[in-house]
């Protein structure tokens, strides 16, 4: 017997404190204290310097083309950080906030030695956390004293990396009835991932046959579009267009998954949106952040879909990697739906950039 959190109780304890601007401490053939550039105090910083040894910031290579920092590691850059750096560099760094306004923030030097599955799994790490993909790593010598001395989350670089490669099941933790102005035989499920991430919804519409295509619907949480009626995209159109065509047909099921910002996080979409105001795209915008176009996992869908005794969809979007991403999780798409509303003055170049960059048949 043992009361010992599991490897995916350790991550959830990591994502917290990268989020906090804790450091924590990943474990392997090399070990390293690993701390969030975006959450980083001028404090710890000092402290991670005083430690002695080489600190390097890990960013994606999206992010190091647009500083124009060499790749030698094919999807990340590990820049040696400079003796005189200070936290405003950092930022600087992790954040393109100014990069219009200072854009050389060179000349960089960057490690091409050894391997980089260490600074590889830190930055997917703090993507699931919802923070900018950019983080300090010193690598240290005994990892078992270090994090013993200093209180902190030890995590262990295989188990990490095996974690963070697979999608976390997710299991129903209930369900009732919902009127809702669509439909009054509404129902509500709701869906818990075992990693302590966001919770997932499914909005049954009647009683749909579990033996035929069912209505369906996978949308990606929307904040700005959903509840405050932002008109810089069509989220809120789609949800509620989607909504009364199923209460129109008299079932459905739509699946409301919390990915906001195409998997990015709500304040790093509204970083994205700054950037947008700068003249970028909403593609350009996320690669200068650091991210690639999309980062949702629509798989997410499939599960709950399966877990919900169905097969076969007929699919309301516009997007055919939704399209794809069902058929390759075992759930047939007899059609695929389109769904074309919402557009306006403030979107229309978003919704070009969408059908030109990103595929969607609009």
């Amino acid at each position: 017997m043992s009361l010992a959190p599991d490897i995916t109780e350790q991550l959830a304890r990591a994502r917290a404190d990268l989020r906090m601007g804790v450091p924590v401490v990943m474990t392997g053939p090399t070990s390293a204290v690993v701390i969030a550039a975006e959450t980083l105090s001028a404090a710890r910083l000092a402290d991670i310097q005083a430690l002695g040894g080489q600190p390097v910031l890990t960013i994606t290579a999206r992010r190091a083309e647009t500083l124009k920092a060499r790749v030698y590691d094919g999807d990340l850059a590990r820049l040696v950080l400079p003796a005189d750096a200070n936290l405003a560099w950092i930022h600087s760094i992790a954040d393109p906030a100014d990069d219009l306004r200072t854009p050389m923030k060179g000349p960089f030097s960057c490690d091409r030695e050894g391997d980089a599955v260490l600074h590889r799994t830190a930055l997917s790490l703090a993507k699931t956390a919802r923070l900018l993909p950019a983080v300090l790593v010193l690598e240290i010598a005994d990892s078992f004293k270090f994090a013993a001395e200093h209180g902190l989350t030890r995590i262990n670089l295989e188990s990490t990396s095996a974690a963070l490669s697979t999608r976390s099941p997710l299991h129903p933790v209930v369900h009732a009835r919902l009127p809702i102005e669509a439909s009054e035989a509404g129902r509500l499920h709701i869906y818990r991932p075992e990693d302590g991430g966001e919770e997932h919804y499914a909005i049954e519409v009647g009683r749909p046959d579990r033996s035929k295509p069912v209505l369906a619907r996978l949308h990606s949480a929307c904040f700005t579009g959903d509840v405050l009626g932002s008109l810089k995209c069509d989220c809120g159109p789609q949800l509620r267009g989607a909504l009364a065509q199923m209460g129109a047909e008299g079932q459905g099921v739509l699946l409301y998954l919390n990915q906001e910002g195409r998997g990015i996080g709500l304040a790093n979409k509204m970083r994205a949106y700054s950037l947008q105001d700068q003249g970028f795209d909403t593609v350009e915008a996320n690669h200068r952040l650091g991210f690639e176009d999309d980062e949702r996992d629509f798989r997410l869908g499939s599960d709950i879909l399966a877990s919900m005794g169905f097969s076969s969809v007929r699919l309301l979007t516009n997007n055919p990697r939704k399209v794809e991403m069902m058929e390759a999780s075992g759930i047939k798409v007899a059609e695929r739906v389109p769904l074309r509303v919402g557009e306006n003055a403030f979107n229309t170049a978003y919704l070009a950039t969408k059908a030109a960059k990103s595929g969607h048949l609009l």
